[in-house]
Parts: structure tokens; sequence; C-alpha cells
């Protein structure tokens, strides 16, 4: 087997939606939510109170801009699915072009990087998730098996002095590099 997606084993009992192309020429897969999920808008809560605070020139407290901070937090909607690759390949995770137009959903990061050994890691089984932020004013409800991004399987070069990593991965999401 070269390259494919599964469905990991949290949501195996679940109907899960494996990535698919929608025409004969597309280069991403899409995903889809494993669940309904909900992605508040930024402009709630003390997100506003800082930039009210700014404007007006009144002063404003550390534990407004922590509070502000987590209000503007990305979240990771689930996908149920782990992606298996070559190891010179990896998964480029995309939005969708309709998101920000239509739904004011941004992948904060521009685009997510599925490394071919996140596959079956022990943290969380390889689940591939995508980062949303909504900028818009309303939340805005995914329901399952809604599309909410894509993925690009892409190979990759090294350099030839490169100095070879020692390390294996030890866990899921935003694990390489520790």
């Amino acid at each position: 087997m070269k390259r494919g997606f599964e469905v990991v084993k949290r949501f195996s009992k679940s109907d899960i939606m494996l990535p698919t192309r929608a025409t004969k020429k597309a280069a991403g897969y899409d995903f889809y939510a494993a669940e309904d999920f909900l992605v508040p808008s930024i402009w709630k809560l003390n997100f506003l109170k800082v930039i009210w605070n700014i404007k007006k020139l009144r002063t404003t407290e550390d534990i407004d801009y922590e509070q502000a901070s987590k209000t503007i937090k990305p979240l990771l909607v689930p996908t149920g699915i782990k992606a298996y690759m070559q190891a010179d390949e990896f998964l480029m995770l995309a939005n969708r072009s309709s998101n920000p137009l239509k739904r004011n959903l941004l992948l904060p990061n521009g685009i997510g990087v599925v490394d071919a050994d996140y596959y079956e890691n022990e943290a969380n089984d390889g689940e591939i998730f995508f980062q949303l932020v909504n900028y818009g004013v309303r939340d805005v409800l995914i329901k399952k098996n809604e599309r909410i991004g894509q993925g690009i399987f892409l190979p990759f070069l090294i350099a030839d002095d490169e100095k070879k990593p020692l390390s294996n991965r030890t866990g899921g999401f935003g694990s390489s590099g520790k």
C-alpha cells in the first residue's frame, strides 16, 4: 500500500467518510467533519473588551489579554481519518476555497503538514484535525460529514548534507521537533 486513508480507532463504529476527490483532475481530497462541531466567532467575550479598551485608550489588564487569547484560539475539528504514505511523502492540509468566502473560516497556520510517521502514533492513532478560526460575527456549526478542508499528497526532498535526525515521533498533534 503506497498511500491512502483509514478511519481511526475511536471512530471505528461511526459512519465516517473517507476523503474523496470531487473531480477526475482534482489534486485535493476533500476531508469531512467526523462529528457536529461548533466554531465560535472570535468577536465574542473578552476579545471585544480588549479591542474596546484599546480604542478608548483605557487600561487593559493581563487577565483581559489572557481571556481574549483563549477566545481567539484555533479549534481542532476532528476528521476521524488517518493517512498512510511513503517515507518521502507528506500530506498537505489546505482550506477549502469556499470556507473564507461563504463561512468566514480560516486555517490560521495557512497549511498543515502531516508527516508519514504521524500515522498510527500512540497519542491519537494518527487522527488528522483541521485547525479553524471563525472570523465572522456569528458562530458556525459544522455538521457531521460536511467538507471542511482538503489534503494533497506530495513528495519532498532533503538536503545533501543534512545531519540525519535520530529521534522518532513520540506523540500526536504538534509533536515533531520537541
